[in-house]
This record gives C-alpha cells, structure tokens and sequence, in this order.
C-alpha cells in the first residue's frame, strides 16, 4: 500500500493548484495587454473584476499556503513506495521548497505592490487598509518583480507537472497517489 499525505494537505495542494492557474493566467493576461488595451476591449467593469480576483486568489493562495505548510510540519511528509534514485530526490526537493517559497513571496510582492501604488488591496468584495505610505516608484519596482516570480513559479510548475507525468505514465511508482484526491481501487 502506498502512504499518502494527509487528505487535508492534498485538498489544498489541488485547491492552490487551480487558484495559481487562475491567478498566473490573469496576471498574464494583464501583464501582456496592459490595463488601457483591455479596457478598450472588455470595458472598464470587467478589468476591474479581474484584477478584483488575481488580487483575492493572490490573498487566498497566501493564507492557504500558510495552512499547507502548518500541516507539513505538523504531520511531516510520507516514505516514497520504492526510495528515488539520488538525482530524483535532490531535484525534488530542490522544486518543492523553491515552489512553497515562491507562493509565499509572490502574493507578499503583489501586495505590496499594490498597496504602495495607492491601489485597493482587494479581498473578494472587501478592500483591505492600506498599510503602507504611497511610493510610486518602489511600487513599480516590486510589480516588476511581481512579475519575474510569476514566470518562475511558472517554469517550476511545469517541471513539476513534468515529474508527475512522469512518475504516473512511465515509472508507475506511486509518486503521484501520494498526491492523488482519489483512491484507487485495484480489481
């Protein structure tokens, strides 16, 4: 039998799984077109929702990472099926740890940028105090940077991803029930 993480810490890798789609995809898509273009295109309403959103799934991974990481901690980790080849479990390590670090500084970075732009920090419907004096330049510094993590925790997504297809199609080790919502039944 495969050991497998805890049903919590796997409900939440699949929930911020999806919230980081959502949230790279959007702030793609404003990074790209930037704000005038896609008002001239879907109007003033819609942009406004959107980054409504990208700021509330930025709060929503941060504060669910927090949690993720509460229960890593607490409960640890489980032993792999079959020990990973040296190569394997360096590597492994080396994206996850850069994974959780950059959910955490990504959000933080969007944050601070946002606030210190004298923009509204946005929490679904709620706007957020500001906490930080205006400093327009800084602002611009830290969306930038902003930005850099994003395609960073791009390019470890999908390496990521990568490994797991991997591991499920070729290896057929088990890696990827450890993280699987689903049990599988064997006939």
């Amino acid at each position: 039998m495969i050991a497998r993480y805890t049903y919590s810490h796997r409900l939440l890798h699949w929930l911020i799984a999806g919230l980081v789609i959502g949230s790279l995809a959007s702030g793609m898509t404003l990074g790209w077109l930037g704000f005038e273009s896609l008002v001239e295109r879907f109007g003033k309403t819609a942009i406004d929702f959107l980054y409504q959103y990208h700021k509330t799934f930025g709060l929503l991974i941060l504060g669910l990472m927090t949690l993720r990481l509460i229960i890593r901690l607490v409960k640890g980790k489980p032993a792999y099926a079959e020990p990973l080849p040296t190569f394997n479990r360096v590597a492994s390590s080396i994206v996850h740890t850069l994974l959780y670090l950059l959910l955490f500084i990504m959000p933080i970075l969007g944050w601070l940028a946002t606030d210190i732009g004298d923009f509204p920090v946005e929490f679904f419907e709620a706007k957020l105090p500001g906490l930080i004096a205006k400093n327009p330049a800084l602002s611009e510094s830290l969306y930038e940077w902003h930005g850099r993590v994003g395609w960073a925790i791009l390019v470890l997504a999908l390496i990521h991803i990568s490994a797991a297809l991997y591991h499920w199609r070729i290896r057929r080790d088990g890696v990827m029930q450890r993280m699987s919502l689903f049990q599988r039944r064997d006939s």
